[in-house]
Parts: structure tokens; sequence; C-alpha cells
């Protein structure tokens, strides 16, 4: 068994219908999620389903209005990338507005690896 676009289709959905159910299915239990921001060099890297879960969980909280559009998808063997420009408006109103990807590694039918990079752009105003 192995990912198909169409599988990274349904996965870039539940992204933009806020559905951490439907993502975690996709994902082995011991996933990892790099994002795109934090403090270490991958970003901020999660590690385990319940880990990645609050961390999925936490770019809605971060962005309640998140959406990536213009999605893009392709597979090759056991890795995939995924192209999107994300929006999204943060608590104190700021916009953001960025082209990023997503590159995955797949293992036994399931995404083992979201390793997310996007654009460093400022804030919009609201």
């Amino acid at each position: 068994m192995s990912i198909t676009v169409a599988d990274l289709r349904a996965f870039a959905d539940a992204w933009n219908r806020h559905d951490v159910e439907a993502l975690m299915r996709f994902m082995t239990h011991d996933c990892v999620f790099e994002a795109s921001a934090g403090p270490q060099a991958c970003g901020t890297r999660s590690v385990g389903a319940v880990a990645v879960r609050a961390a999925f969980q936490e770019v809605w909280q971060t962005f309640p209005d998140a959406q990536w559009s213009r999605a893009r998808h392709f597979i090759c063997g056991d890795r995939g990338v995924s192209e999107w420009t994300f929006t999204g408006t943060r608590s104190d109103g700021g916009r953001v507005e960025v082209n990023g990807c997503d590159l995955f590694t797949f293992r036994d039918g399931k995404i083992a690896v979201k390793n997310s990079y996007r654009k460093n752009r400022p804030p919009l105003p609201g």
C-alpha cells in the first residue's frame, strides 16, 4: 500500500476543514512534524502522534481562519511534495499570505514525516 496524489489532496482538504481526526488517520503512530517556524534549525519538531496532533491543532489556534490554497502535489517513491499558498489571520489582526511546501516521507502507506517550509514575509495589515 502506498500514498497517492489523491491521498495528498485529501490530506490538504482535511487541513482546510481543520479536521485533526482525518489528518491523524494519514499519519504513522511514530510520526514527525517539523513546523516551518520555531527555535530549532528544523523549526519546531514534534514527535509521536500525541505531540503531532497538538502541533496541528496549535496551527488553527494561532490562525483560526487558516487555509491552504492552490495546492499542487507530486510523489516519487517514498517521498512526496505539496506546494501551497497559506493564508491566515493572527489574533492581533495581522494577516499572513505566503507560499510554502511540505516535504513528506511515507512508510507503510502513511505519512511518517511532514516537514513544512514557507516563505518568511511580514504580516499584512488586518
